[in-house]
């Protein structure tokens, strides 16, 4: 059985999967402005870019568009990020 080559964006995909795991780690273990804002950037950049892993579409928009199963992800982790953000707010705040 021949082997056949596997799409680039694929792997290009499953890259941005696991730096959206580890910024979310890295938020909630060490909550600061920049982990929230790289956290919001990579699941903006997760929204955009999750073609290979869409799962089934929850909401459809029209034909063409619609809300996916692995954009719940990128949901996920722009709250993950907002927590982050008020986190860091509020600890800048207690130690003033």
């Amino acid at each position: 059985m021949p082997v056949r080559a596997v799409d680039p964006s694929v792997f290009y995909a499953l890259v941005l999967l696991n730096l959206l795991f580890v910024t979310g780690a890295w938020c909630l273990a060490r909550p600061t402005y920049r982990a929230a804002g790289v956290m919001a950037t990579v699941s903006f950049a997760w929204f955009i870019w999750n073609g290979p892993f869409e799962g089934r579409v929850l909401i459809s928009i029209n034909l063409d568009h619609g809300f996916t199963e692995s954009d719940i992800l990128s949901i996920l982790g722009l709250g993950i990020a907002a927590i982050t953000f008020t986190r860091t707010r509020e600890r800048r705040r207690y130690e003033e």
